[in-house]
């Protein structure tokens, strides 16, 4: 089979807009420890989402190719191409890959933290017109650079399962190792009810909590949170107040053990707080934005609360969700966060669909119509 010189994606050019279906040149040569891909499945993320509306924007990003969890075949590789775990990728594997790094940096190599890498590169962050060009997972070939981490993959794990793995698992996992995980029979709260929040629902419930609270909207997905371990829900709608007030009731009036952060929404940190029991735990990992919210620093003393905050992932997390889900993969649902696959020309449908919350995680397959 002749490598392509070209691919098929749907290109972001303007924010809020739908996407531009177009041809999209691939690097003539594969380099050194590179590997060029057809993506078989990818999986929208509500950092996918912020892109498209704008909410999330930085001047000279667009035009973009989105997506930045997905899987597929390997159809060309350059000279020593080895995943993370030092094993030969060869052409016909399946692999997942996470964001590139440098391993240059303080961040790589004093901190020694991938996620602090100075030069840390996202395939969505690369612009369609230079080179590369397709990077991501819209798109349907990829080019996986270098410096990019890759993971051969379990012939077992669904392709959704280990997109999704590339990105939101990966982050939830990283939450609850860096707060320091659950202690059994202890009381979580879940603030957010999307893809993040409902993983982190099941991995608290997984992990030995004596009561999982979710909080979020719509309806809908509380329903769907109960399927992945919650004991109660609280919904949005009651607003700050009620929904700390329904938390300490659901807690006989001490609060949560553990708050968890997967929202961002300008109140959560206040909310957070407020219903954070004595001595408890929070984990800001949703709040992603560049606006200031407040936070009662003196509750915090006062409860003598440990508050943490928590960064996507590496490539570390990324192969713990991937053994997560081998794990405990007859334990939840997890077929029901994901949507019916659609192809590239319906992409921004389903990125529609997931800003109206009709949707939990859409799911992309470049190879369809």
């Amino acid at each position: 089979m002749p490598v392509p010189t070209s691919t098929r994606a749907a290109v972001l050019v303007d924010h809020g807009k739908p996407l531009h279906l177009t041809e999209l040149p691939l690097p003539a040569e594969v380099e050194p420890g590179a590997a060029l891909v057809r993506v078989s499945c990818a999986t929208l993320c509500g950092t996918d989402v912020e892109i498209w509306s704008g909410k999330m924007s930085f001047p000279g990003m667009l035009p973009m190719v989105l997506g930045h969890e997905m899987v597929g075949e390997v159809v060309a590789v350059g000279p020593g191409t080895r995943d993370a775990l030092g094993r030969d990728v060869p052409v016909g594997a399946r692999i997942g890959w996470s964001e590139s790094t440098c391993g240059e940096c303080y961040g790589c190599t004093v901190l020694r933290e991938p996620v602090a890498c100075s030069r840390r590169g996202y395939g969505f962050l690369q612009r369609s017109d230079v080179h590369p060009y397709a990077t991501a997972g819209l798109s349907e070939y990829a080019y996986v650079v270098p410096g990019a981490a890759k993971l051969l993959l379990p012939e077992d794990l669904p392709d959704t399962w280990a997109a999704m793995a590339g990105c939101a698992a990966k982050t939830v996992l990283r939450a609850f190792q860096n707060v320091g995980g659950v202690t059994p029979g202890s009381r979580v709260v879940v603030q957010g009810s999307g893809a993040l929040g409902l993983f982190a629902t099941a991995v608290a419930h997984i992990s030995g909590a004596g009561k999982v609270i979710t909080v979020g909207a719509p309806a809908s997905r509380l329903t769907l949170a109960g399927r992945f371990g919650a004991d109660a829900t609280v919904d949005i709608s009651l607003g700050s107040d009620g929904i700390v007030e329904g938390v300490r009731e659901l807690t006989g009036g001490h609060g949560a053990d553990l708050v968890m952060d997967f929202a961002g929404a300008p109140s959560v940190g206040r909310e957070a707080v407020a219903m954070a029991a004595q001595r408890g735990r929070v984990v800001i990992v949703g709040t992603t934005g560049p606006d200031s919210a407040p936070l009662p620093l003196g509750t915090v003393m006062g409860k003598e609360l440990t508050v943490v905050g928590s960064l996507n992932g590496d490539i570390a997390d990324y192969h713990r969700a991937i053994e997560f889900f081998g794990a405990f993969g007859e334990r939840m649902p997890w077929h029901d966060l994901f949507g019916t696959p659609v192809g590239l020309s319906a992409a921004s449908d389903r990125i529609e669909a997931m800003h109206r919350l009709d949707e939990v995680k859409a799911v992309v397959d470049p190879r369809l119509p």
